[in-house]
């Protein structure tokens, strides 16, 4: 006999109200990589755009989230108060946990070391979270109150303990992916950066 679900907590989300579906981490990571396998490379800008479209659902339900709280709007917490309240709800929603910080002054991060898109099983040569990149862009944008460019630096999926992403303008970022094209560290191309 199957239990009876557990009542639902006055706080929990709703999903179809919010845009929001649930989807198992075996289903996105199987997606994902399908996609890398059978399109190679252009994958990632499939996955990446897919995130970045879907970004303005998950900030607005972001927002209902934190009203419902009382914690009001996004654009009202302090920096470390959004830290703590954007965890939550990442972790709520399935995603895992985070913990935003910086490299330098210019370029932001975030850190997960049990992100749901990443697969320690797969052993990847670059970084996998292709569907959060685009996702962070635009979310992390709209507080940003400017575009953001989101590159993934460490995976879980490569083997590493956590899942590393810089945010920053698109000019800063394009500083450093070039020089990490030419065998720089991404600490080192950020330090060039700024």
């Amino acid at each position: 006999m199957i239990p009876a679900p557990a009542p639902a907590a006055s706080h929990s989300i709703d999903l179809p109200a919010n845009g929001l579906l649930g989807m198992t981490r075996e289903a996105l990571v199987s997606l994902c990589a399908s996609l890398l396998r059978e399109v190679g490379p252009n994958a990632a800008a499939y996955l990446q755009n897919s995130g970045y479209a879907g970004g303005a659902t998950l900030f607005d339900a972001f927002t209902n989230w934190l009203l419902a709280r009382g914690y009001g709007t996004p654009d009202a917490l302090p920096a470390l108060k959004f830290g703590v309240r954007a965890t939550q709800f990442f972790r709520e929603l399935g995603w895992g946990s985070l913990e935003l910080g910086a490299v330098g002054e210019a370029v932001a991060t975030i850190d997960s070391p049990d992100w749901a898109e990443a697969d320690p099983s797969i052993a990847l040569e670059f970084p996998g979270c292709h569907l959060t990149t685009g996702v962070f862009a635009d979310f992390f944008g709209r507080i940003a109150g400017s575009p953001l460019a989101v590159m993934e630096v460490e995976c879980r999926s490569m083997g590493g303990h956590r899942c590393r992403f810089l945010l920053a303008s698109a000019e800063v970022m394009q500083h450093v992916y070039d020089a990490m094209g030419q065998g720089m560290s991404y600490d080192a191309a950020v330090a060039s950066a700024e």
